[in-house]
């Protein structure tokens, strides 16, 4: 047998390996591997659980935005017709308005109208009673017909007024 350089690198390398396998270098190297594995399948299945996390999170935000949408979809729906009804009810309001003005309108055009009678009735009444003055004087003479004009004036004055 030759021994050479090669045998002895060859014999240290078999000492080696067989040095590492007593140690137990070989379980330790396979346990940190195994312990890596179960930290990564440990990530991934808490990645996993974030994930369908994140996902349930999004559909109940999806529902409350669907949500928000349809509620503020009847909030203007309401607002409309509240709007119409007030729009409908202060058109009534002001044509109720309209005809209670035209109606006092009405009754002082009718007031102003009777009361411009009654001035020209007096009026005329007056001019009657001085014509009537006058034509009396103009005919009557003395005690007696001065007696009679005053007489008859007030017994005008009384029925015209």
């Amino acid at each position: 047998m030759h021994f050479d350089a090669e045998f002895f690198v060859a014999a240290g390398f078999a000492v080696f390996v067989m040095l590492l396998g007593y140690l137990g270098v070989h379980r330790k190297a396979t346990g940190a591997l195994d312990e890596r594995i179960r930290k990564i399948e440990d990530e991934l299945a808490e990645a996993r659980r974030l994930r369908e996390e994140a996902e349930s999170v999004l559909a109940s935000y999806k529902k409350k935005v669907a949500d928000a949408e349809t509620e503020a979809a009847a909030i203007v729906t309401q607002a409309r017709l509240e709007a119409d009804n007030l729009a409908r009810e202060t058109a009534a309001r002001m044509a109720d308005f309209v005809q209670r003005r035209q109606k006092q309108a009405e009754a002082k055009i009718a007031m102003a109208e009777a009361q411009a009678t009654a001035e020209v009735r007096a009026a005329a009444a007056e001019a009657a009673v001085k014509a009537a003055e006058s034509v009396i004087r103009s005919q009557t003479t003395g005690a007696a017909a001065a007696d009679l004009v005053g007489k008859g004036i007030a017994d005008l004055k009384r029925l015209l007024n």
